[in-house]
Formats: C-alpha cells, structure tokens, sequence
C-alpha cells in the first residue's frame, strides 16, 4: 500500500514540475520580448525539465492506476458460426434494381393483372 501512496505523490510531484516547466517557458518567452530578442528554442533545463516530467508523470500513472484487465474478444467469438460471425442485419438493402429486372415482380400500387415484364 506504500508504494501506491509512493507512486501517488511522485505523480502529483511530476505535474507540479511540469507547470513549473511551463511557468519558466512562459517567463523566458516574457524575457526575450523584453530584451527585444529573437526567440529560437527553450534554453535545455527547461526542455530536460519537461521530459524528465512527463517520463515521471507516464511512469507513475501507469503504476497508480495498476493492471488492466485483458479483453477476451475470443469468449465471444467462441458462441458464434461462420455463418453468423458476418451477418451484419444493418447492411441489408432490399430497395435495388433486382426487382426491376425480375420478370414475375409485382408493383405494390398496381392491381394484380400488371406486372413488369423484361421484355429487350
């Protein structure tokens, strides 16, 4: 339990470095608009300060939140056939031009002596 609590406080310890890091960005870019210099990079502490912060906060978010759990996609897959493993009911389309082409297809708003023949 101690090591969770560890890992804890070097957590909210890496997001206080990273604001830190981020404060000193800020004010360096401040500085170099007053001296009316030209900014180019973050000077390396600031830059070292942001990596070493974000390995530190990656790591011990990693260990506070513990071990996931495993997705079982194959328990179930195991319940289901070939058959049904592509039956996709959403991608079923009945209005096509099939029945245009049927030679025995009925209109719905026609009475039962016409029919579309195919007749080329």
């Amino acid at each position: 339990m101690s090591g969770k609590l560890f890992n804890k406080v070097l957590l909210i310890i890496g997001f206080a470095s990273l604001a830190h890091a981020a404060y000193s960005a800020a004010h360096y870019r401040t500085y170099l608009r007053l001296t009316e210099q030209e900014f180019t990079k973050l000077p390396l502490d600031i830059v070292v300060q942001i990596v070493v912060s974000l390995i530190v906060i990656i790591y011990n978010l990693i260990e506070v939140v513990g071990h996931f759990k495993e997705i079982r996609a194959t328990v179930d897959m195991q319940a289901k056939s070939w058959d049904t493993l592509g039956n996709f009911p959403s991608f079923y389309h009945f209005n096509h031009r099939g029945k245009a082409l049927s030679a025995s297809y009925i209109l719905e708003n026609a009475s039962d002596e016409e029919t579309v023949s195919n007749e080329f």
